[in-house]
């Protein structure tokens, strides 16, 4: 029998990159999966590309009548929640404008935060779920340019922990899965040749494909980690120790 049989998984942003490998994975292991994004029309080929048991939400994180409308059809039926939708522009601080700082976070922390606030009580009644948030490397290392991004990263490890101790005494796990420098045509797109450096630099000396960085999602979703909570698992190819 599939270890997750019977349970409903929530992945945001996951029509590419690592929200689509973690729906692949999940669904694999046979949960339904609902998967969101912004584009209507890449969130019908990722479907196509998942197959059964998969269904597309068009949601944007960033707008919380979204989210709103994206927990009205959720319903109570969602035990797994990956929150890994994210904005990530990269700018220096005496460059980083007002309006892109506040993508960020309203994207990142906002959504995420509410999101989690309408479909936990139902997990909490069901006296089980697990939470997992896709963070960052640079929630805890210093990048140039990152600075933004960093920021609400760390805000979203802050809230795992908060969360782990509030929603624990009544079965809910929360963790967060920080990948370091993972090759997708988002981050590509966002910081070019820079990613590929930060992969370098690395013990491991590359960046993670985004498949790699799902299997981390897997375990903290899944029975594996029944008993791990309010941690967060480095993902990083060894940055955390460089």
């Amino acid at each position: 029998m599939k270890e997750l049989a019977g349970q409903t998984a929530l992945v945001t942003g996951g029509t590419a990159g690592i929200g689509l490998e973690s729906a692949r994975l999940l669904a694999r292991h046979g949960a339904t999966v609902i998967i969101t994004g912004r584009s209507q029309q890449r969130g019908e080929a990722a479907v196509a590309e998942l197959g059964a048991g998969v269904r597309f939400v068009a949601a944007d994180l960033a707008d919380l009548e979204s989210v709103q409308a994206l927990v009205r059809h959720c319903g109570d039926q969602v035990d797994i929640v990956v929150n890994n939708a994210a904005s990530f522009p990269g700018a220096l601080t005496v460059e980083q404008d007002v309006t892109s700082f506040e993508s960020t976070f309203d994207t990142n922390v906002r959504g995420a935060y509410f999101l989690v606030a309408a479909l936990a009580p139902a997990m909490l009644r069901r006296g089980h779920g697990s939470i997992v948030n896709v963070t960052s490397m640079v929630a805890f290392k210093g990048v140039p340019g990152a600075s933004s991004y960093s920021a609400s990263k760390a805000a979203l490890e802050s809230l795992t922990r908060s969360w782990a101790a509030e929603f624990g005494p009544h079965g809910v796990r929360v963790n967060s899965v920080a990948p370091g420098p993972t090759a997708t045509a988002g981050v590509t797109a966002e910081w070019g040749d820079v990613n590929d450096e930060l992969g370098r630099a690395l013990p491991l000396g590359r960046t993670a494909q985004a498949a790699e960085i799902a299997e981390a999602v897997l375990f903290l979703a899944s029975p594996r980690s029944s008993f791990v909570t309010g941690s967060t698992l480095h993902a990083d190819g060894g940055g955390v120790a460089a």
